[in-house]
């Protein structure tokens, strides 16, 4: 009678005990780059990402404003997969590589910073978005070309913070609006930006942790998106060696998304030795080739693959034209996974959504890894 008074004392503490919680699942950020192309339904998988950015928005006499005539029905698409998905959320993304030309100006003055932010909080309102991600490519710098200024970094920090005022007013107690930005992963972007005070202001930052190599930005071929330092790299780069000085600059890892590419780079004219990487290389047409078209037009055809042991990065190489591709596969992507929640980052962000294959390999690829185990119907 002892040991089953026991065993039911038992029982009744373990009901009483909470559940062990499922492991914490990361956001999987998607930029979703149509251009001028209307989205189609079943297009994106809502469920297999926690957040979409949409690509551009422009900037124009300091406003915030669409990029392309086909952007109202795109956005339309996209918040309406919170039917499928309510958790979804839908930002905005304003600026780029091509589109930073405004920010400079945008961000200099109190009355110019108020401009963009209420036409960034109109435009928000109007295509029922869920916030904002400043893509400003880069304060301080001319990028490709931009106007810039010697205290862009410390009007970036102003803005984000006058932003963070204004959506703390615009949101309620059931729609929360986030602000981010994207990085580039580099010391020199933290050289002319304020991190340490510019991330209280921000949800989360997306590292742009790939194109460290580029045809035609150098001489040689490499990894242009390596997880760890390869001793052999000459230029000592890496997606850990980033996220660690991001850290140092004060940005909590749990802030920190990790960015990836969906994409590779070529070079040719590229010597065989060491199978190319490392190589003198030249930029070659279309030198930015899409997982889709590596997956189905060059593994296998001509192409060998290859396997970065330290940088845990993968590699193509074809002897017959001399080319070689640094891109991403599901096995690095895996790898970058584990690396995310070994170190307790906030989760990835990929470049671009079109840029998968049509089974959607990289993203099953993350969302298998990322995302926590789904609890079971009963």
């Amino acid at each position: 009678m002892s040991r089953f008074l026991l065993l039911l004392f038992a029982c009744s503490l373990a009901l009483q005990l909470p559940a062990a919680p499922l492991p914490q699942s990361k956001l999987i950020v998607a930029y979703v780059f149509p251009q001028n192309a209307l989205l189609q339904p079943g297009q994106i998988d809502p469920h297999a990402i926690t957040r979409i950015n949409y690509a551009f928005a422009d900037i124009q006499s300091g406003r915030v404003v669409l990029g392309n005539a086909n952007d109202p029905a795109n956005l339309a698409v996209l918040t309406g997969l919170r039917r499928d998905n309510p958790s979804l959320t839908v930002l905005i993304s304003v600026g780029g590589w091509l589109g930073s030309a405004g920010f400079s100006d945008a961000a200099r003055t109190l009355e110019s910073r108020r401009q963009f932010i209420e036409s960034a909080v109109a435009f928000i309102r109007t295509y029922r978005l869920d916030g904002l991600d400043i893509d400003w490519e880069y304060p301080g710098m001319p990028g490709a070309g931009h106007p810039f200024l010697p205290e862009d970094g410390r009007n970036f920090e102003l803005l984000c913070r006058e932003l963070r005022a204004a959506f703390n007013k615009e949101q309620t107690a059931n729609r929360r609006l986030y602000l981010t930005i994207a990085a580039g992963a580099s010391e020199e972007f933290l050289a002319h930006t304020p991190m340490a005070e510019l991330q209280s202001s921000l949800d989360t930052v997306n590292l742009m942790a790939y194109d460290y190599y580029e045809p035609g930005s150098g001489t040689i071929t490499g990894n242009h998106a390596p997880l760890f330092t390869d001793p052999a790299d000459p230029n000592k780069v890496s997606a850990d060696d980033s996220v660690r000085v991001f850290q140092k600059a004060g940005v909590p890892p749990r802030k920190l998304i990790l960015g990836v590419p969906f994409y590779g780079h070529m070079w040719g004219e590229v010597a065989g030795q060491d199978h190319g990487l490392f190589q003198p290389g030249k930029p070659i047409p279309h030198a930015y080739a899409p997982f889709s078209l590596i997956q189905s037009s060059m593994l296998n055809q001509g192409f060998t693959r290859f396997w970065d042991a330290v940088s845990r990065v993968p590699w193509l190489y074809n002897p017959a034209s001399r080319v070689f591709v640094s891109y991403e596969d599901p096995q690095s992507l895996t790898e970058k996974s584990r690396y995310i929640r070994a170190h307790n980052l906030g989760g990835v962000m990929f470049w671009n959504y079109a840029n998968d294959d049509a089974s959607g390999t990289l993203l099953k690829t993350l969302d298998t890894e990322l995302l926590a185990p789904r609890p079971s119907k009963r």
